[in-house]
């Protein structure tokens, strides 16, 4: 009998993304797809890092800024920038923006540093773990956590 060396329960997929310097790591199976930058509508009353909605396809989208929601400084939009669509169950449609998408990369979950939570620790990180891919560390984002609403104080 024939042995698979892996099979595709041991691994995953990445989207990787640039934001800033840093490469972030984006789950494939959230990616609905990727668009180039176009018009946003903005939207009155509404958190800083929401920057409005697009309408694709005749789908109204709503856009946050990836950047602002992880508490980097603002967005500056180049070629590069590219709105990534996203279907998360708790959460529907919704667009991040990113400064560039950079490659899809296959990580196998072994190679893949899991942060571990305590049960009684509150988890307020936006990471899932660290993946390496061709000798690069890999921040794999948690998109449920870091889309979320955050409570107010």
């Amino acid at each position: 009998m024939e042995e698979l060396s892996t099979n595709s329960y041991d691994t995953t997929q990445y989207i990787v993304i640039k934001l800033g310097v840093e490469q972030y790591g984006i789950d494939i199976q959230n990616i609905d797809n990727i668009v180039r930058m176009q018009h946003i509508t903005r939207v009155p009353k509404v958190a800083d890092y929401v920057k409005g909605v697009i309408n694709l396809r005749g789908e109204v989208i709503p856009v946050l800024s990836l950047r602002l929601k992880m508490g980097f400084e603002e967005d500056e939009f180049t070629k590069d920038s590219r709105i990534i669509i996203l279907k998360l169950e708790q959460h529907g449609t919704l667009g991040v923006i990113v400064d560039e998408v950079k490659e899809v990369v296959t990580l196998e979950n072994s190679a893949v540093e899991k942060f571990t939570y305590d049960s009684k620790e509150e988890r307020n990180g936006n990471l899932i773990g660290v993946g390496k891919s061709n000798g690069q560390l890999i921040s794999l984002l948690d998109m449920s956590i870091v889309v979320a609403e955050k409570e107010k104080e």
